[in-house]
């Protein structure tokens, strides 16, 4: 036990965390380590498992490959020893001496190249000059140097693997070239290429010589078999190397030959079905295999899925790569197998873990939920909670006796808390007594102030008014008896200034009307104001008219609607100065360029009055919400100093109500602001 005490302190000392870890975990953690311990154990088996499944597919590939490599040599020499037999049957050397009788060695060569599935059968010279073809067709004169022809001129025979060009598979016959012409196709991950499609011909032919009865050499047998389009031999060649059984069920195989890096000889498939010739090989493999000469054993993307792959380079005469070989077999359901064994062992390991935490969670709930009990109840305690006891079933060890003793300790805690909680009541009814008779008496005393405020405000704005216009009266009045006494006295003399003296009459007038608009602001409910019958539009364009020097001098678009048919009973002039005042200060939200809407429909208020409301709109920055509360009362502004006097809207409302009518704002921070006057 100290043993074992020293090592948990030790390990407490190197992780701190352990110190803070409940008792729960830590019981929690002792059940479960063994099967955490064999975690990495298992995830290092499944990790080892995958890679010997890999090494084992890399290497099934790397033998069917093996296979391919041999059935494609023992294709080339069974197209060798063809050759041969014709060249030294006794049939052609008889016909050598005859030139004159060219169908029957033209029928000969037929015959023995359809026997054996060739794809053409040439007689040469032993210097390489043709004679005779077995495509009537051919128009070749020289077979030309390959290595096949100067070994048979030599004597011996011999079979490779070359490729001809377009003209040269045209010459020995047209259908040849006909066949080996292969579109090219777009592959992904393939290197790019410009043709449009494969011309050349990938062609196994083999030379024999033709001896006389002395030995000579006299004439040289060509033969051979296209590859392209082959389908034939690849079919063959996957049946050999993956007959019926041998792959998983839902795998396939598929076989390929190669001319560079395009299938000229396939049974790999498109999506559409068609076999995929004139697709190309992958920029790795082709890298690694055409480049570089290497033997490609590795997984690999053929057309459109991934395929265990064996490639193998294949050379012509001159040692040159010229095409590859391929064989491989469908990745997806070795990969799904190869998964399915590991999520089996999966499952296995996580059900281990699972019943193994089931396990300690059962040992420990037993000796943890006495303990959780009692901090659950301390928590509540602390929250407030008095009534709170442990009241664990009774037990008969050391827990049990501590849930008894603590809560025989809350129990006394209770009492003693509910004493001071009935003495602290009486004081904080008092207190709550006072603080209410103070709030209410502050809320009063700011109301009333409030009040004060704005009745002083009003006063000396009506006192103010009032003294202006009664001083501009007086001379007004002066000014108005002189004119007077001054036309009736000059009489008939006056008539050449007779406009004048008018004109000065008017603007006396002029004077008298803002007079009484001053005395009507200082005193607005003691004037109702003339009384017109009003057409909504037409008042609208009267205003436009009245702003329209501010219109000019930016680039505010106006926006009209009028659908208003009734007609209003107010003083045009009042509304008029509503309107304007609204219009201004719309446009002096938008200082440089924006859209100024206004719109007039009928109306009918929510208390059935019919009514026309007067919408004007703007596009501005909107109104700040802390200032909505305050846009009707006298002196508020957020022009800046000497800008505005902050009686504009308080003014218009006055007039609004006055008739009848309201006005309502409707804000958009950030899109602007709509104001809506609603007259009777």
């Amino acid at each position: 036990m100290t043993a074992w005490r020293t090592g948990w302190e030790r390990l407490e000392q190197r992780w701190p965390l352990l110190r803070w870890a409940s008792i729960r975990r830590q019981l929690l953690m002792l059940g479960v380590l063994p099967v955490l311990i064999a975690g990495p154990l298992l995830v290092l088996v499944l990790y080892l498992s995958a890679t010997t499944y890999d090494r084992l597919l890399i290497q099934k590939v790397r033998a069917d490959l093996a296979t391919a490599a041999n059935y494609f040599e023992r294709v080339m020499d069974v197209t060798g020893r063809s050759v041969s037999a014709l060249a030294d049957s006794a049939a052609l050397v008889r016909q050598l001496p005859h030139p004159t009788a060219p169908e029957a060695l033209g029928e000969l060569l037929q015959r023995h190249q359809h026997q054996h599935r060739l794809d053409f059968v040439c007689l040469l010279t032993p210097d390489g000059q043709v004679l005779r073809c077995t495509d009537p067709q051919a128009q070749v004169q020289s077979y030309g140097a390959w290595a096949v022809v100067h070994a048979a001129s030599a004597g011996g025979s011999r079979t490779e693997l070359d490729v001809f060009s377009a003209a040269q598979l045209a010459a020995l016959s047209p259908a040849l070239a006909h066949t080996a012409r292969i579109p090219l196709q777009p592959t992904a991950n393939a290197v790019p290429d410009a043709r449009a499609e494969e011309a050349r011909g990938l062609l196994v032919h083999s030379a024999a010589p033709v001896h006389d009865a002395h030995g000579t050499v006299q004439a040289v047998l060509v033969g051979g078999v296209l590859l392209n389009r082959n389908t034939g031999f690849v079919d063959h060649l996957n049946e050999i190397v993956y007959p019926p059984g041998v792959l998983l069920g839902g795998s396939h195989s598929t076989a390929t030959v190669f001319l560079g890096d395009v299938r000229v000889a396939t049974n790999v498939r498109l999506p559409e079905g068609d076999r995929a010739m004139g697709t190309r090989v992958s920029a790795a493999v082709r890298e690694a295999v055409l480049e570089r000469g290497e033997r490609w054993h590795d997984r690999a993307f053929v057309v459109r899925d991934w395929y265990v792959s064996g490639y193998l380079p294949l050379m012509d005469s001159r040692e040159q790569r010229v095409g590859m070989l391929y064989v491989g077999f469908l990745e997806a359901p070795f990969a799904s197998a190869r998964r399915g064994a590991q999520t089996l062992v999966l499952g296995v390991f996580i059900g281990m873990l699972a019943v193994g935490l089931w396990l300690a969670r059962r040992l420990s709930l037993s000796l943890i939920r006495p303990v959780e009990r009692m901090h659950q109840v301390m928590s509540e305690v602390e929250a407030g909670s008095l009534s709170a006891r442990v009241q664990l079933p009774r037990r008969a060890d050391e827990l049990g006796a501590l849930a008894e003793h603590f809560d025989r300790l809350l129990t006394r805690l209770e009492d003693q808390t509910r004493e001071l909680r009935q003495r602290g009541a009486t004081l904080d009814a008092e207190v709550a007594t006072r603080t209410g008779e103070l709030e209410a008496a502050l809320t009063e005393l700011r109301t009333a102030q409030r009040q004060m405020i704005r009745q002083e405000q009003l006063a000396a704005i009506g006192q103010l008014t009032a003294g202006v216009a009664h001083e501009i009266n007086n001379p007004v009045a002066v000014i108005q008896g002189n004119l007077d006494l001054m036309r009736e006295r000059l009489g008939d003399h006056a008539r050449p200034v007779r406009d004048e003296i008018s004109l000065i009459r008017e603007q006396v007038q002029r004077i008298r009307l803002i007079v009484a608009k001053l005395l009507q602001f200082s005193r607005p409910s003691e004037y109702a104001g003339q009384v017109d019958t009003i057409l909504p539009a037409a008042v609208v364009q009267d205003c436009l008219l009245l702003v329209g020097h501010l219109l000019r001098r930016s680039r505010i678009a106006v926006e009209q609607q009028c659908s208003a048919t009734r007609t209003l009973h107010a003083s045009r002039n009042e509304l008029q100065q509503v309107l304007v005042n609204l219009l201004v200060n719309a446009l002096q939200a938008m200082p440089e360029q924006g859209v100024l809407s206004v719109h007039v429909r009928d109306q009918t208020a929510a208390d059935g009055r019919p009514g026309v409301a007067f919408t004007i709109s703007d596009t501005g920055p909107g109104i700040p919400p802390e200032h909505l509360d305050k846009l009707f009362q006298p002196f508020f502004t957020t022009k800046q100093h000497g800008a505005g006097t902050g009686l504009g809207l308080w003014v218009s409302r006055t007039l609004v109500e006055r008739f009848g009518g309201h006005i309502e704002v409707e804000n958009r921070p950030g899109a602007g602001a709509s104001f809506t006057v609603w007259m009777p």
